[in-house]
């Protein structure tokens, strides 16, 4: 595996403001701080990270500059998937905005956020994301496992699309939940347009009791409906570090695949990472 580059496929930066970051709720005291490429940098030599890609965190094309400014200036932050108004009447428009940003890879919505539990399959956000075809930039969707019908649908409508599901689509892991969400991720899977990263699992797992064993039929699963070749490993740093040390993270990860062939770890671990967002 030495050959090749370890990727951190989704992590976060910011510069905390309890406006801006509201959702930072109880319990989440410790992500009320600054979290810079220095603290990523340091955090990425715990787990032996060779390069990252950093997502967006809040709903503002400032924010997307700012991210792509530090990627600028930082060897290892390989590409940003920032956050543009997919839904807005200027949007082609102003993705002009980013003409020459070469490290500009993909785009996300908080679908999750949304008041409206269709937002996916809205005209004007659909609108948008045919527009994106041809661009080379990825999709991100960052839903509750509850939108899956509506995601499958929405996939469909764009088979030239290339998406990323995050989180593997936040089941209920603390509950104990499997279904309904593992029928959906298997009937997601077969979309063979879409990717799905391993991250965001502690955090939708008890926070101080999780164990390696109770994640490990939510990673089977993933694994049932996407291969090894259509999954990426990220951090979710430092959104993570509410139940799980970065490295530590990376770790469970590597446990769960050791069993696997080089060369599946060799994707899971950077190699799809690499192709998919174009690093």
């Amino acid at each position: 595996m030495d050959e090749v580059q370890r990727i951190d496929a989704h992590h976060h930066l910011w510069r905390y403001t309890p406006e801006e970051y509201g959702w930072l709720d109880e319990g989440m005291e410790a992500l009320r701080r600054d979290f810079l490429p220095a603290d990523l940098i340091a955090a990425m030599a715990t787990a032996g990270i060779d390069g990252t890609v950093a997502v967006q965190a809040r709903q503002t094309m400032e924010e997307t500059h700012w991210l792509l400014d530090l990627a600028d200036q930082t060897d290892a932050i390989r590409g940003v998937v920032g956050w543009a108004p997919i839904a807005g009447e200027e949007f082609p428009g102003v993705m002009e905005e980013f003409d020459g940003r070469t490290k500009l890879k993909g785009l996300r919505h908080v679908i999750q956020g949304e008041k409206d539990e269709h937002y996916i399959l809205r005209e004007d956000f659909n609108s948008g994301i045919r527009t994106l075809q041809g661009s080379g930039l990825v999709y991100d969707i960052l839903i509750y496992a509850r939108h899956l019908p509506d995601t499958i649908l929405f996939v469909d409508e764009h088979p030239e699309q290339v998406f990323v599901l995050d989180h593997v689509a936040k089941p209920l892991i603390a509950g104990g939940v499997l279904e309904p969400w593992a029928s959906r991720m298997r009937e997601l899977g077969l979309r063979e347009n879409v990717w799905c990263k391993l991250s965001g699992m502690v955090t939708e797992a008890d926070w101080k009791a999780w164990s390696p064993e109770g994640l490990k039929p939510y990673l089977d699963v993933a694994v049932e409906a996407f291969g090894p070749a259509r999954l990426m490993a990220g951090s979710d740093w430092p959104v993570c570090l509410v139940a799980s040390g970065y490295a530590q993270w990376f770790e469970v990860l590597r446990s769960y695949f050791a069993g696997f062939s080089e060369a599946e770890r060799a994707l899971v671990f950077g190699g799809t990472a690499i192709e998919v967002y174009g690093l």
